[in-house]
């Protein structure tokens, strides 16, 4: 297993292709998929050959970005990811995560979403990271909240198919390395 980062209750570790039944299994819960998909679930076919390839592919591209899997107590709860999108510098990554509905309520993307976000800032050169979501998407933004970044923008984004509530918009969330020092107590010039 090859460990990214620990917290005090996630590891979050490179994915494999062995990870195609625990990614299915996550993708298949319409709740899950709810503000993702409007609850449609992943095929297997795609799960196997296009995202696992392209989640394993940001480990030789980038130092300290990705897409990592979580587990508790060495049990699949879900992903994490942070990552530059295409057209993005790479000093600006985005923070993303998906849970098993069983490990929602309990801190887990909270958790793993400081510590990205932490390590970002410490090791991996952001000046910047953000996460998106769609506005009535409260679960998600408490988690970006409680996680120390701020609502920077609401907006309107195209859905491939209509989710209930995409017509409220979206918003962005960010957290700049400044803003994060200031959060830390640290000055400009310690990270």
């Amino acid at each position: 297993m090859d460990i990214f980062l620990t917290t005090d209750r996630l590891v979050l570790r490179r994915f494999t292709m062995a990870d195609e039944d625990n990614a299915v299994e996550l993708d298949s819960d319409p709740d899950v998929m709810h503000y993702i998909t409007g609850g449609q679930t992943t095929p297997r076919e795609e799960i196997r050959t296009d995202y696992l390839p392209a989640w394993m592919g940001y480990y030789t591209r980038y130092t300290g970005y990705g897409f990592w899997a979580a587990e508790v107590d060495g049990q699949f709860i879900g992903w994490f990811h942070l990552r530059p999108p295409a057209g993005s510098p790479p000093d600006e990554p985005e923070l993303g995560y998906r849970l098993r509905k069983s490990a929602w309520g309990k801190g887990y993307a909270t958790e793993g979403s400081r510590a990205l976000i932490d390590n970002a800032f410490t090791e991996s050169g952001a000046q910047r990271v953000f996460a998106l979501t769609m506005l009535v998407n409260k679960g998600s933004r408490r988690v970006m909240e409680k996680s120390g970044l701020t609502l920077i923008r609401t907006f309107q984004q195209d859905w491939p198919d209509p989710i209930p509530g995409d017509h409220l918009g979206d918003v962005e969330y960010a957290i700049t390395k400044a803003e994060w020092l200031a959060q830390h107590g640290a000055a400009p010039g310690m990270a």
